[in-house]
């Protein structure tokens, strides 16, 4: 009995730890051509988590590691919406193409938590209507003041009232009421703000204001963790002073980033914020600024930098590793990693079997939109033109290696080249060594006649700086072409995109942010 007792509580214990999320369900008129992504939603520059296709009848099946309980971001065919997630969980949900994930329906071990957390959205978005939100904006602080601190009774009655109605767990109803006090301190904020701004520079709010904002402040590391929107609220604060300070830094000065500034910003003007804000912070101004594509080698060194001296929490600074690296790919002269690949005949293949002739790196799924109509014609003129000079290698990440087949032996026929699979898809080995993600496709990669990474991930094949590394490694002289093929928007990449997301989702409206880099300002 003592056995059984002792296998029972090791399983007990082993559910309770796992991280494993198991994902299941229909989405009635779904098409394969659309993914479902799942990304953790409070973390900074988080990557796709989760990237799974649609069957032919609308089901689909996948499962994902959640680093952590909470809130994450579901999208399909270009619409998403927020979910709360524990794991061990198994989610099944389902919906309608026209509205998924708008609106869906679930059951498992995820209903309670989402039956509530939808409940309190559709709450929102119906009383937003009754509250006339400009008109509350012009009047005197003690009108406006009564006036918030009604909405946060209303909401907060509401929330009471679907605990009571779904018994959700406390942690999604303490995510709901921070979520609250965020979007009222966002509110609070653009108040204070639009007074300065109407002719009353000198305009400054009186201790009660002051007091019911250092109330909703309370839990402020729990603020500056959880809540996208938050840190955005603590960046538009800081912004006239950050930029006061950006231009006297950057008088006569070249070449110096948003991230660097804002560093040294933190340092020696910030003395009294805690650690953990400084690293969100400074977190989301690095993936907002200067994590790009375009950015220059010079600027991506000093960002690993800072990312390795300033950042202090563990997992912010793996988070933008890993995203620097999917974004800015390996360092020039980096020996190119072997990889798991299989042919069509189900013979292994190498990488290293290039070695001493340059090569090209494609990687596609034949769910990536436009890349026949786009990508193909002009691919095709680079094959053809380079094709003596060097080898091309076209990695395929569909979800099955049938489908893999078909693609391969349609989409690219005629083109000469190696055509290869990197088992499981976005799963695979290739794609997790190289840092491909559905965002990402289609993918280039040169790599030199010694096997060493020759250049950065590269998205359009027009790109003149990948012909200038192309002509570099065949000696080859080509005509310039110009396709219209760009990097798809990738999900998940920018903190302040999660954070518009999330208040969208929420019926909300987020702050509109500059167009220049530099921490997030309210207009």
């Amino acid at each position: 009995m003592k056995k059984y007792l002792l296998l029972f509580i090791i399983a007990v214990f082993a559910m309770s730890c796992s991280k494993k999320v198991e994902v299941k369900g229909k989405i009635t008129g779904g098409s394969p051509l659309e993914r479902i992504e799942l990304i953790e939603a409070s973390g900074v520059a988080t990557l796709p988590l989760m990237n799974i296709g649609v069957n032919k009848d609308g089901t689909f099946t996948g499962n994902f590691d959640a680093p952590k309980s909470g809130m994450y971001l579901l999208s399909y065919g270009g619409k998403r919406n927020l979910i709360y997630l524990k794991g061990g969980q198994k989610l099944e949900i389902s919906g309608n193409a026209m509205t998924f994930p708008t609106e869906y329906v679930i059951t498992g071990d995820a209903k309670n938590n989402n039956d509530f957390f939808m409940a309190t959205q559709k709450y929102l978005a119906t009383y937003a209507q009754t509250v006339n939100m400009n008109e509350l904006m012009t009047k005197d602080e003690k009108t406006f003041l009564k006036g918030i601190e009604k909405v946060q009774a209303d909401v907060n009655k509401n929330i009471d009232e679907n605990v009571k109605k779904f018994s959700p767990d406390n942690e999604v109803v303490t995510w709901k009421k921070n979520d609250l006090s965020t979007t009222l301190l966002t509110i609070l904020n653009q108040y204070e703000m639009g007074h300065k701004q109407m002719g009353n520079p000198s305009f400054k709010v009186t201790k009660a204001f002051t007091d019911f904002t250092n109330k909703l402040e309370e839990n402020k590391d729990v603020l500056v963790k959880e809540h996208p929107l938050y840190r955005e609220y603590l960046l538009t604060k800081m912004s006239p002073d950050f930029q006061k300070y950006a231009q006297a830094k950057t008088a006569g000065k070249k070449d110096v980033t948003t991230s660097e500034l804002f560093t040294e910003y933190l340092k020696k003007n910030q003395k009294d914020l805690s650690q953990t804000a400084k690293d969100y912070l400074l977190a989301f101004v690095m993936a907002q600024s200067d994590i790009h594509p375009g950015s220059p080698e010079k600027t991506v060194e000093k960002i690993k930098k800072i990312i390795d001296e300033d950042i202090k929490d563990a997992t912010i600074k793996e988070d933008l590793k890993k995203i620097q690296f999917a974004i800015n790919g390996f360092k020039i002269g980096e020996q190119a990693p072997e990889a798991s690949l299989v042919k069509a005949d189900g013979k292994s293949y190498n990488l290293s079997e290039n070695k001493g002739k340059p090569y090209l790196l494609a990687f596609y799924a034949s769910w990536n939109p436009y890349i026949g109509e786009a990508t193909i014609p002009v691919l095709k003129e680079v094959v053809n033109f380079y094709k003596s000079k060097m080898n091309f290698v076209f990695v395929n990440v569909d979800d099955t290696k049938d489908q893999f087949v078909k693609t391969s032996s349609s989409l690219l026929k005629g083109i000469t080249g190696t055509n290869v699979y990197g088992e499981n898809g976005l799963n695979s080995d290739i794609a997790k060594k190289y840092g491909v993600y559905g965002f990402k496709l289609p993918c280039f990669i040169v790599v030199d006649k010694d096997g060493k990474i020759a250049s950065k991930p590269f998205f359009n094949l027009g790109d003149p700086e990948l012909v200038t590394v192309l002509d570099k490694q065949t000696g080859l002289s080509a005509p310039k072409v110009n396709p219209n093929v760009q990097l798809q928007p990738g999900l998940g990449m920018d903190p302040a995109v999660v954070a518009a997301q999330q208040q969208q989702a929420a019926g909300q409206q987020a702050p509109q942010q500059q167009a220049n880099p530099q921490p997030a300002q309210t207009k």
